[in-house]
């Protein structure tokens, strides 16, 4: 059995990238540590692999964020707001910033 590791992963990872025409970049809408790491790690990697390359970032699992039996599950769970999707679009300089739910089917 082959199993590729994380770390033959994070090498391999961006050979896909050449050739993107976009990049979509998604988060949870219900988990901090998603958010940080579009800033932390996703960024970083894609300008020093695909400079210039548009980003259209997504804040997925948007029928959570307001679900009271989730929350209640999850005491201290602080949802991440539209007000600051949008901020981060503009850090990043991301070209949209969509909001969605694959459960729900909706998209804001």
């Amino acid at each position: 059995m082959n199993v590729i590791g994380q770390e033959d992963y994070n090498r391999l990872r961006p050979l896909s990238y050449r050739g993107a025409d976009v990049f979509v970049l998604a988060f949870s809408l219900v988990s901090r540590a998603s958010y940080e790491n579009v800033l932390k790690k996703w960024i970083p990697e894609l300008q020093h692999y695909s400079p210039g390359v548009p980003v259209v970032l997504v804040g997925t699992k948007l029928d959570l964020r307001e679900d009271k039996h989730y929350l209640a599950d999850h005491p201290g769970l602080v949802p991440v707001t539209t007000a600051q999707g949008e901020e981060l679009r503009k850090q990043i300089g991301a070209a949209y910033y969509i909001e969605c739910s694959s459960k729900t089917q909706q998209v804001c």
